[in-house]
C-alpha cells in the first residue's frame, strides 16, 4: 500500500505535484481564511484525485467545516474519508484521525492543553496503525523559527504508550520531514513553508498491506 501525505496546502493545492498511490492524507488546513468557497474548492479537487481512498482531517484555518460540524455529510463527498476523533480501517491497516491543536487563541479546532485535549488523545484506539493530527508531538518537527516548540505533550505521551507505528502531521511548516524513533515514524507532511511558498513535496509511504 503506497500512501501520500500532504498537510497545510492553504488554498495551494493546485500547486501540488501529487504521486500517484493507494492512499492520500490530509492532515489538515486545507483553506487559508477557512470560508466556504475556499472549502468546497479544496474538497472539489481532492474528491477528484485517482486515489483509490482520501483521507481527511482538519486543521486550525478550516473554520467552515468547524461551524458545520453537524451538517457535514452534506458537505464532504463520498469520496472522501473525513476524520474527526473516528477512524477508517482499509486493507486491515486502521487509520484514526482528529484535527485538535493546543492554543487558547480563537482558531478552529484549539483546545486548551491539558485536559482538553487529552479527552481528545483517549479517543486513539490501541490498535491505530497510523494516526492522523494537524497539532505535531511535542518535541518532534514543532520548532518554529524563534526555537520554540509547540506541539502537545500529551500527544507525544500517548503515541508512546501506545506504540503507535506512524504519527502524520503538520501545522509547522518549517519543520517539514521525517524523523524515526524506536517505536514510530514521525511525519510532518506540510506542504507550504514557513514564508507560505509551495516547495514542500508530497511524503509517501510503503506499507505491506495485507
Amino acid at each position: 500500500m503506497k500512501i501520500v501525505c500532504i498537510a497545510d496546502t492553504h488554498n495551494k493545492h493546485r500547486e501540488l505535484i501529487i504521486p500517484s498511490g493507494d492512499v492520500i492524507i490530509h492532515a489538515g488546513d486545507c483553506t487559508e481564511s477557512g470560508t466556504r468557497g475556499e472549502t468546497l474548492d479544496f474538497l472539489k479537487w481532492f474528491a477528484a484525485l485517482p486515489h483509490p481512498h482520501k483521507l481527511l482531517i482538519a486543521g486550525n484555518h478550516d473554520f467552515f467545516l468547524e461551524k458545520n460540524h453537524d451538517n457535514l455529510h452534506t458537505i464532504i463527498p463520498e469520496k472522501i474519508h473525513f476524520l474527526m476523533d473516528s477512524g477508517v480501517c482499509i486493507n486491515n491497516v486502521n487509520f484514526w484521525g482528529s484535527p485538535v491543536t493546543p492554543s487558547d487563541r480563537s482558531w478552529a479546532y484549539n483546545k486548551k492543553r491539558g485536559s482538553e485535549l487529552l479527552e481528545h488523545w483517549n479517543k486513539i484506539p490501541e490498535n491505530t496503525d497510523f494516526l492522523i493530527t494537524h497539532s505535531p508531538p511535542y518535541g518532534l518537527l514543532d520548532e518554529l523559527d524563534n526555537k520554540n516548540h509547540i506541539g502537545c505533550e500529551e500527544l507525544l505521551k500517548k503515541i508512546k504508550n501506545l506504540k503507535i507505528p506512524y504519527h502524520i502531521f503538520g501545522h509547522v511548516h518549517n519543520d517539514y520531514g521525517i524523523v524515526r524513533t524506536k517505536n514510530t515514524i514521525f511525519i510532518n507532511s506540510a506542504s507550504l513553508d514557513g514564508r507560505h511558498r509551495q516547495i514542500n513535496a508530497p511524503l509517501t509511504l510503503n506499507h505491506p498491506a495485507s
